[in-house]
């Protein structure tokens, strides 16, 4: 088993900029996460989880962005990319199950051009939560 740990968490508001804002918890159930604008919208897409590997990849390409630029709900210290759909992971109280990997999208050339093909495999996994509702917050341990 490996663990680690949420570093940071993201949430994007349904307003007329998309803001993003990183609060010290969030509240999840199995509709995903609350007062994200992707809330209810799409259950195999729920919950965003990228590793601090992916900035690092980033960096060795001289690409240097900020912590949720790469639309993350939630950032890890550990890489969980190998996990296949069906398998779960636990944050907290938190369960996850992860539905695919994280398929690269216009808005991630929109951050820089490069991105797409820097991180093909590495931008993150989608998971949907099967614990019913409960509070991720920074710093809660991540066991795969």
């Amino acid at each position: 088993m490996k663990t680690g740990k949420v570093i940071k968490l993201f949430t994007t508001l349904d307003d007329a900029n998309k803001t993003r804002v990183s609060p010290e918890s969030i509240t999840v159930d199995n509709d995903g996460v609350y007062e994200d604008k992707f809330y209810a919208k799409d259950l195999l897409r729920s919950v965003l989880i990228t590793s601090l590997e992916s900035y690092e990849i980033a960096k060795k390409e001289a690409i240097e962005i900020e912590y949720g630029s790469l639309g993350e709900n939630i950032l890890v210290d550990i890489n969980p990319y190998d996990l296949v759909p069906g398998e779960t992971l636990q944050i907290g109280e938190t369960t996850l199950e992860i539905t695919q990997n994280c398929t690269l999208c216009k808005g991630l050339s929109s951050v820089n051009s490069q991105l797409p093909k820097v991180l093909k495999n590495d931008r993150g996994i989608f998971a949907k939560v099967i614990s019913g509702k409960s509070v991720i917050e920074i710093g809660n341990v991540i066991k795969i």
